[in-house]
């Protein structure tokens, strides 16, 4: 799978109920949309850009040498955001892989980044993704870990069946904490979007659900932690600690 093939799309937006300006927010002397970026372009899977409706996102990244692309601001998810700046920026469609890496993982490790593509070597693959085995109940039990239940396929490799916000599955064995990254085929996000919501996406306010419904293959890599989301205050401490040592 060539660089050339990779596109890693990064949405960012302002608008956050909990804290308000994220991907701008000041992490060791840096936005934490850059930190995100600086951990793609390390990876070096191919072109990294981010897609963002705020003129002052795009504005932070170019200050910082990054590549950015406006997109609208209706956009009811990230997916559809990277699926217009893919149009924008490939219009000749060269990129086969699109890599959806969300903006507030500035911890995210580059390895982790990497490990997402290696299952859509298997062309009955549409959709690739991550996981971790839980190791505390806390986060068996917690709503606002997805859950990703699927079938052993060898290796660090499960096909996804399910994914969820309750504890599952049931009985005595691993479970494993969904990371939202995911490497999608071109096509395969072609045709994500055009789906409507689907029944089981709106009750669990999952998105990844959707393809599933619909019969999309989802393959996940077994990975050894879950990055650190920026989602609260407590969050964003963490991460400036996090990073201030790196």
């Amino acid at each position: 799978m060539t660089e050339t093939r990779n596109l890693v799309l990064i949405p960012a937006r302002m608008a956050s109920t909990r804290l308000p300006g994220k991907p701008l927010l000041d992490i060791a002397g840096v936005p934490m949309i850059v930190h995100v970026l600086r951990r793609a372009e390390q990876a070096n899977i191919g072109r990294v850009a981010v897609a963002t409706d705020a003129p002052e996102i795009a504005a932070a990244v170019q200050a910082h040498g990054g590549e950015a692309v406006m997109t609208r601001p209706d956009h009811p998810s990230g997916s559809d955001r990277i699926f217009e700046a893919l149009e924008i920026l490939d219009p000749k469609r060269e990129a086969d892989i699109v890599i959806n890496l969300q903006g507030d993982f500035p911890t995210i490790s580059t390895d982790n980044i990497r490990d997402v593509l290696p299952p859509l070597a298997d062309p009955t693959v549409d959709i690739a993704t991550l996981a971790a085995e839980i190791h505390t109940d806390e986060e068996s039990l917690a709503p606002s870990v997805v859950k990703a239940v699927g079938s052993p396929i060898g290796g660090r490799r499960m096909r996804a069946l399910y994914f969820t916000r309750a504890t599952a599955p049931y009985g005595d064995g691993p479970r494993y904490h969904h990371i939202g990254l995911y490497a999608y085929r071109r096509a395969a996000l072609e045709r994500f979007v055009s789906l409507p919501p689907s029944p089981l996406e709106l009750q669990e306010k999952l998105e990844q659900l959707r393809a599933l419904e619909a019969g999309m293959r989802i393959d996940i890599t077994i990975v050894d932690t879950v990055p650190r989301g920026v989602d609260t205050p407590a969050d964003l401490e963490t991460a400036r600690r996090i990073l201030a040592k790196a």
